[in-house]
Formats: structure tokens, sequence, C-alpha cells
């Protein structure tokens, strides 16, 4: 792989690489890159930055250590910060748009939290809103819409917690959400599997809406069926990130190494992250982009405009008791 430089990058290719669905091929003649916007959603040491670095094979964000040990308890406000890589996956020219959110869920309170994630989320469909109804629309115009946001669930073994849900009820109308375990390599595999079975009961029960690798209406390609299935079954994903490449057999490997054995990151007997990522930039980023357009824009933009017609009808009515009438 190559970086935005031309530099050969010396890392583990995915080994779902050479493998992609005819949805994404329509893609490949963008001859400028595909933009694809990623939305990173997790509370700090859940491996996000991480997890970013290993999407994209290449150290995309340094490790920021705190200042001082006097100041290490000290949560920061949430910020967005935004990080913009070119790739090339199976012949595709990638645009890969990430943006994270260091500082979620530090604080006591993240009420704040929830609301700047969701105003960041409508800004950007109003600015494709703004462009629509331009009478001389911008050539250049960047569309900054999320196509998926990654949330980070922490590996308690339990079930989801109330930030969990609340974070993903209220965003679950405004972008395709994917549900990961952090550093699920905390957890033994028997563990991995309840907690797994948990959370998807949780997401049910509360009615949660995360991008469920639903099949198309029209949908009559049976491997892309059964593809869909296996992803449903696999839900929440179970990722583990990892900088380090070693060479293992001449091939390149990521693996994180720990006392008790090691976690070959791109194993998928001990981690989800390969198959996440393949999804993310290969056999899916077709459907997240064209659920993003025609369904939870298309939601938002029937909400905006029916508000902003309520409210001239509201303005009007109240100025009829000053209306001028006319004679017969």
């Amino acid at each position: 792989m190559k970086d935005g430089s031309g530099e050969d990058q010396n890392v583990a290719p995915s080994v779902y690489s050479h493998v992609s669905r005819p949805g994404s091929h329509r893609y490949k003649n963008a001859k400028k890159g595909l933009p694809f916007n990623v939305m990173l959603v997790g509370e700090s040491g859940l491996g996000r930055t991480t997890f970013l670095n290993t999407l994209c094979e290449r150290t995309v964000v340094s490790a920021v250590d705190k200042a001082s040990a006097e100041q290490a308890h000290i949560a920061e406000p949430m910020q967005f910060k935004h990080h913009t890589v070119e790739m090339d996956e199976d012949g595709m020219k990638i645009i890969l748009n990430i943006i994270d959110t260091p500082g979620f869920g530090d604080g006591i309170d993240n009420e704040a939290c929830f609301t700047q994630i969701q105003e960041y989320l409508e800004t950007q469909f109003d600015d494709v809103l703004a462009e629509e109804n331009r009478i001389k629309r911008n050539p250049k115009f960047k569309d900054s819409r999320v196509h998926a946001l990654v949330y980070f669930i922490t590996p308690t073994g339990h079930s989801l917690r109330e930030i969990d849900i609340e974070m993903m009820k209220r965003l679950g109308n405004r972008v395709n959400i994917i549900p990961v375990i952090g550093r699920s390599d905390s957890l033994t595999p028997r563990e991995l599997v309840l907690f797994k079975q948990r959370i998807m009961n949780d997401i049910a029960q509360y009615e949660i809406p995360v991008f469920n690798f639903p099949d198309g209406e029209d949908e009559d390609d049976e491997e892309t069926v059964e593809e869909n299935a296996e992803l449903r079954a696999m839900m929440p994903f179970a990722v583990v990130g990892c900088e380090e490449v070693i060479n293992e057999d001449g091939r390149p490997m990521r693996v994180r190494n720990y006392p008790w054995g090691v976690v070959q990151v791109d194993n998928d007997e001990h981690s989800d992250f390969d198959r996440l990522r393949y999804v993310l930039l290969n056999s899916h980023i077709g459907d997240l982009r064209d659920r993003t357009q025609n369904e939870i824009y298309e939601l938002y933009r029937t909400e905006k405009l029916s508000g902003n017609t309520a409210a001239l009808a509201n303005a009007a009515n109240a100025q009829q008791p000053g209306q001028i009438m006319t004679a017969a």
C-alpha cells in the first residue's frame, strides 16, 4: 500500500483485500477518489487512536500523554479532530476522512457531548440542503456528511451502560452506527461471546437503530445475502488494534504480545478487526453511502422542510388579526 506521498508502507494487508462485492465496483472510476467520512466515538482508553492508525495502516495520530500526573484526572472538553488519508483499496482510490472525538464520555455529565455530536451531524446535512437550494451550485462543494459512526463500547463483560444506550438511540436516525467492543482482548473467548449476546439483546430491547447490514428488497445475490447474515451474527464487532508489525513466516503481521501469548489483529479467530476494515473500506462502502443519502438524509430533509413550512404557517396565522380587509 502507498500513502499520500506515494511511499510504500511495510504493513500487513487485509486478508479480504483481494475480494470485493459488485456494489463497490461502480466507484472505481472516481478519478479524484471516493470520499468516505467516518466518525469515531468512545471514551478515552478504548483504543480509538490505535484503531485509526491500524485502519489506515500507517501512523496518522501519535499517542498523546498527559502533561503531568497531577492533570491526568482532569477531564478535557470533547473536541472534533479531523484527519484525511488517501488510500487504495482493491484498485479503488478512497479519500478517507476521519472525525475523532477525544474527550467524549470523560466527564460526569455527558449531555453536552451528545448534543455536540448531534449538532455536528445535522450541520453537515444543513450544508448539503443549502447547496441543493442554490440557483447556481458550487462545483467544488465537498459533501461532509458522516457515512458511518464507529461507536466503541467498554468491555465490561456485562451489558450496555446508560451512556451507550442514550448515545446510540439519540443518533441512530442521523448516522449509520456500527457498534464495536474496544480492547476486546481483555475478555476471554467465552466472556466475549456472552457479552456480544447481551449487547445485541439490549439493542433489541431498547430499539436502538444501529446499522444491521440489511438485505435490499430486490437483493437476489445469494452471496451478498449470506455475507450480510454472517456480519449480523458477528455484531458487535470485537476489535483489537496494533501498530507494531512483525515478520512471521515472511509475511508482515500485526501482533500484540502478552505474557500469556499473542493476539494477531488480522486473525479472525482473535479479532473482528480485519472483517470490519473490509466492511468499511470495501464491501459495504456503497451501502453506507447510499443509506446516508437515500434514507438518513432524506428523513432529515423532510423533517427540516416540514418544520420550516409549519413555522411559516404559524407565523402567517399569528399575523391574521392584523390583516387588511378588502372591499367586496
